[in-house]
This record gives structure tokens, C-alpha cells and sequence, in this order.
């Protein structure tokens, strides 16, 4: 059986010391945030995140920023977090910057037994210090390796029992690719129903790749930063 009472449930026998968890969503849109709050009370430690972003202070990844569980980020915009810039500016965290469609492509790439492939993306810059490049057809390029983790958590707008998920609109990001790219996935979903309830065209994440689920009917969806337009006079 794949579904688990509660977030503390899911993660059991998973989370250790050191280990590498991707978490999905872009910016504070579909992310697992009731399972990155029961990685925050495990307590584990020296981690290795693989997400888009570090979220905000006192929010999402930013929960684990501020107890101090995170070795390394694997990342691509943490601009909106003051803890991470706190921490790396002090020595104190690591990270590894990439282009943003590199980062998902290293986790496509991870998720397909893909070890490592070429983009010019990132060529003669910082980027590529380090890194093999080569030349195709006229053109430089640099290698990127594929990404794979220990853990990835993710969050779906529906899903069923047999852990066949759907995402919607910008929650779709970062997600599905994540989903293949780990040893074990465990989802959190916001509609669940029956299997068979689920339009198989509209299926994104086969059940096959999931291998744990929780409810999460009342999950947030915070806003980063709300901006209004002024009332007319």
C-alpha cells in the first residue's frame, strides 16, 4: 500500500544523515511543503538539495535552511532567501549554480539513466570552469552530468492510490522530471481518488516511479510577492 497517514509516516525508514533529496515546485508553486517540514523534524543532517530555488525565509526549503540541516545546494535562483545568502556568504553552505534549464535537464537526464551530455549553455563562462567541453559541428559546448537522488519529494494537484499523478500549470515545474530521478519518490497530493479515476491521457508520473503518497487536502499556497495595482481614484 502507497498511501500514509501523515508526512512523518512517508519519510520513515527513508531519511538519513548526508543523503541527497530533490524537492520539486518553482519558487513557493507546488512545493512539497508538508514533506519538507517532516525531512525538518527528522532532524537529519549534511543534506544535499536539488531544487530550483532555497524558498524563503520561513518557508519551504528555507525550513531547513534555518535549522542548519543543509550541506549543499543544487540550485538555480535563491535570491529570495536571506538565510541562504547569510550562510553561503559565511562559509557555511555550499553551492553549485546552474542555468536554470540545465539544472532540469541534468534531472531528465538523471531520471533516464543518462550519466552526462553536452550544452552550450554556460560556455566560457563560470559556469564551465572545471568541466569537459568540446566542439560539435563548429560549435562549443560543455558537459553537464545527469542528477540523480536518494529522496525526491513532490507535490501534485491529483493523483490516485496507485501513485499515477497530475500537476497543474506552474506547479508542473521541476516535478515530473524529479519524480523519475530518485531512489525512492514520495508524493504529496492534493486531490485523491480511486485508481482508475484518472484519465490515463492526462496521467504525467506513471505510479511506477512513486512509491509513497500522503493526502494533502489543505496544503498552503503562499504568495512569494503579492503585487496590486492601485485603485483607480
Amino acid at each position: 500500500m502507497k498511501v500514509y497517514p501523515d508526512p512523518g509516516a512517508a519519510l520513515a525508514g527513508v531519511l538519513k544523515d548526508g543523503m541527497t533529496i530533490m524537492a520539486g515546485g518553482f519558487g513557493l508553486c507546488g512545493i512539497p511543503d508538508l514533506l519538507i517540514g517532516a525531512i525538518r523534524d527528522s532532524g537529519v543532517t549534511g543534506l544535499t538539495i536539488v531544487s530550483n530555488n532555497a524558498g524563503i525565509d520561513g518557508a519551504g526549503l528555507g525550513l531547513l535552511l534555518e535549522t542548519r540541516q543543509v550541506r549543499k545546494m543544487i540550485s538555480s535562483y535563491v535570491g529570495e532567501n536571506k538565510t541562504f545568502a547569510q550562510q553561503y556568504l559565511a562559509g557555511e553552505l555550499e553551492i553549485e549554480f546552474n542555468p536554470q534549464g540545465t539544472l532540469a535537464e541534468r534531472i531528465r537526464a538523471g531520471g533516464a539513466g543518462i550519466p552526462a551530455f553536452y550544452t552550450k549553455t554556460g560556455y566560457g563562462t563560470l559556469v564551465a570552469d572545471g568541466k569537459e567541453t568540446r566542439s560539435f559541428g563548429g560549435e562549443n559546448y560543455v558537459m553537464e552530468t545527469g542528477l540523480f537522488a536518494d529522496l525526491a519529494v513532490v507535490h501534485a494537484w491529483k493523483g490516485d492510490r496507485e501513485g499515477n499523478l497530475i500537476y497543474r500549470k506552474t506547479a508542473r515545474n521541476f516535478n515530473p522530471m524529479m519524480a523519475t530521478a530518485a531512489t525512492v519518490t514520495v508524493a504529496q497530493v492534493e486531490n485523491l481518488v480511486e485508481p482508475g479515476s484518472l484519465d490515463p491521457d492526462h496521467i504525467i508520473t506513471p505510479g511506477i516511479f512513486v512509491k509513497r503518497i500522503i493526502h494533502a487536502a489543505d496544503a498552503a499556497k503562499r504568495i512569494e510577492q503579492r503585487t496590486v495595482r492601485k485603485r483607480a481614484a
